[in-house]
């Protein structure tokens, strides 16, 4: 089993004709989720050909208009197919009044249920197999990040060892593979450790923006598969990045090589520089950070565990 993640924009403040404003999508199993919604979202969607309708779940990181102005068009054009289940949108208080002024002003038709949660730090959802955990980030309005880290899944189930065992195919089979203990008809019991092999480690994905430099993201984020984090400036503006919370694509990989993460995404970069001068950002962030990957618009990462 594999998570993808598709980087649907890279642009901070403003969008180019090649570069939308920033957002990410998550697709795990059937699920998809939504980190962020600018402008240009529905655009890269079309063009990766990835099921919009299917959207489970928005997660947005705070207040900026290039995160949620792609916003009401997402969910106008969610309300012309038949939709039955919610739609939950996770972000800031004020999210709740921007949709809700959106729906009014605009008389969107919406003929499926939002719910909105909003997000303190912490672990904000948790499902039978992943958690989302908000970290609170410093920008010049409240802002949060997010890990999604999927649970560690059982082992390997050996076939060859529950033949060896005479456990018989069928029920008692998922039950050893749901750690469930199972009697034989001649008495003997049988334990999940002699048919699974080692447990498998879940992925773990960090989205990171917009915030100045902090030392403790790395403690959050640590382990990550990936981490797509913003690198909105080179390292002689570092002044800029202090004045504007932001930061450079140096501190970008300090916080990777921190957090011992297996890879960087730099997302978020300024309009200031063009395509050809993005290489700067990452020869820098690569300096600190070798495994560095300059993303560009409609990106996509496998993500595979250990299993």
């Amino acid at each position: 089993m594999s998570l993808e993640v598709f980087v649907l924009g890279t642009s901070g403040m403003q969008p180019l004709p090649n570069r939308f404003l920033t957002s990410a999508m998550v697709r795990r199993k059937g699920e998809l989720l939504l980190f962020d919604c600018g402008e240009g979202t529905q655009v890269s969607l079309k063009m990766l050909n990835l099921h919009w309708k299917r959207i489970n779940r928005i997660f947005i990181s705070h207040m900026h208009a290039d995160h949620v102005t792609g916003l009401p068009g997402l969910l106008m054009l969610s309300s012309q197919v038949d939709r039955t289940e919610p739609l939950y949108i996770y972000g800031p208080e004020k999210l709740r009044d921007y949709i809700d002024a959106n729906r009014r002003l605009l008389d969107m038709y919406i003929n499926y249920e939002i719910i909105f949660v909003p997000v303190q730090p912490g672990i904000i959802l948790e499902t039978e197999e992943y958690t989302v955990e908000a970290l609170p980030l410093l920008h010049t309005k409240p802002c949060m990040g997010y890990i999604l880290t999927e649970k560690d899944r059982p082992g390997e189930f050996s076939v060859e060892n529950a033949n060896a065992l005479g456990v018989p195919c069928g029920p008692l089979w998922g039950r050893l593979q749901k750690g469930e203990d199972v009697t034989l008809e001649d008495g003997r019991t049988v334990s999940p450790s002699q048919v699974l092999g080692p447990r498998r480690k879940g992925v773990r994905f960090s989205y990171i923006t917009d915030t100045m430099y902090l030392s403790h993201i790395a403690k959050h984020v640590q382990g990550s598969d990936l981490l797509l984090c913003e690198g909105m400036f080179e390292r002689a503006l570092e002044a800029d990045a202090f004045e504007k919370k932001h930061m450079t694509s140096t501190q970008a990989a300090i916080v990777a090589r921190d957090a011992g993460v297996k890879k960087l995404g730099l997302i978020h970069y300024s309009p200031r520089y063009t395509d050809r001068e993005l290489h700067t950002l990452k020869e820098e962030a690569c300096e600190v950070f070798p495994e560095t990957v300059l993303c560009k618009d409609r990106y996509v990462f496998n993500l595979n565990n250990a299993g």
